[in-house]
């Protein structure tokens, strides 16, 4: 086996640490360990954000083409942005057991939208992008009340369906460089929170960065319209 091939299997096997993460992740609801679960589940989204990089920068599509590495990709991100928070919202009692029926929506909204061929564009995710893990750990922290917590699932099920484009922060070039570096400081806040998500600090330190979110959605909605002002692309044939 070559340097490349090694390399290229490298990658894949990086992007796959996601999922003994995942089981990191559920032995920490099944313990009770609110921290340990957010924790592990900040590094995957870190093992997420990066692997795609390594991926491009040493070109697998052309040195494995019989791996399909979106398709894990696919995988261990339903596992950790979709599963992992809908299971959590049961286990840390987010919702009231006569709630939990409202589970189901972001379940069924998010295996629809990863069965979209046009979820993820060149420089646009499509729909609400299941950031159930984010949103999961901002009402946790904040002590979100069920009532919150419950129109938080149906709205944000709901904007699945709606063809928004949302910034893809690693591909969209609008702002590319802010993105990017006030994501760095928003993930190391993540971090941060999820060390001790009960303390007076990281409530603290989650309201502040509730403006990198913000800041999100008012990027998300200008590349929308400079994509819907893109003249169609030509027609094969």
């Amino acid at each position: 086996m070559d340097t490349r091939t090694l390399a290229a299997w490298g990658v894949h096997l990086y992007t796959a640490m996601g999922l003994p993460l995942a089981l990191g992740c559920l032995d920490a609801l099944a313990s009770g360990d609110a921290a340990r679960f957010f924790f592990l589940g900040a590094s995957a989204c870190l093992v997420d954000a990066t692997d795609g990089f390594f991926a491009r920068r040493l070109e697998v599509k052309k040195v494995l083409p019989q791996f399909d590495g979106r398709k894990l990709d696919d995988i261990v991100d339903f596992i950790h942005f979709v599963l992992l928070p809908v299971v959590a919202i049961a286990a840390l009692d987010l919702l009231p057991e006569r709630g939990l029926w409202m589970l189901v929506a972001p379940l069924l909204a998010s295996a629809y939208g990863f069965c979209q061929d046009r979820a993820k564009t060149d420089d646009s995710f499509v729909g609400f992008p299941s950031y159930w893990n984010i949103l999961v750990l901002y009402l946790y922290v904040l002590d979100a009340s069920p009532v919150t917590v419950g129109g938080a699932l149906l709205v944000l099920s709901g904007f699945v369906f709606v063809p928004i484009h949302y910034v893809y922060p690693s591909r969209t070039k609008f702002m590319m460089p802010v993105t990017i570096g006030l994501g760095v400081v928003w993930t190391a806040a993540m971090f941060w929170i999820s060390l001790d998500p009960h303390s007076v600090t990281s409530e603290q330190i989650a309201r502040w960065s509730l403006l990198y979110p913000a800041y999100y959605l008012v990027i998300s909605a200008i590349h929308h319209v400079e994509v819907m002002e893109r003249p169609p692309e030509p027609t094969p044939g």
